[in-house]
């Protein structure tokens, strides 16, 4: 069975889709804690690497989000081997298996 044929693909979407919008929020207000840092009390660095972080998870939301309606959801994008379902439980946005991702680090 394909990935999109699979019934908890909707189940799916709409998880990565809960987690973007979680993200975005929290670069809006990241980016609006940068832009005044006392009002925060946190650290500048801190600030910089938390909007990195929010950014990086987006863009990946974004492409999982791509690569279901592309239908190469679950697959390893190295070997083209399927991710365990295990993993992508934990990491939905998960590109790759393990060993393949041991290799990516």
């Amino acid at each position: 069975m394909s990935i999109a044929a699979d019934p908890g693909i909707d189940t799916l979407r709409q998880t990565l889709e809960e987690h973007l919008r979680q993200q975005s929020e929290e670069l809006s207000a990241l980016t609006a804690a940068s832009t005044d840092p006392g009002s925060t009390g946190e650290d500048p660095n801190t600030i910089a690497a938390r909007t990195a972080a929010a950014r990086r998870a987006i863009q990946e939301i974004r492409a999982a989000l791509s690569r279901i309606d592309a239908g190469t959801y679950g697959r390893c994008e190295r070997c083209a081997q399927p991710i365990p379902a295990a993993r992508l439980e934990i990491r939905p946005h998960a590109r790759f298996c393990v060993p393949c991702q041991a290799r990516e680090a």
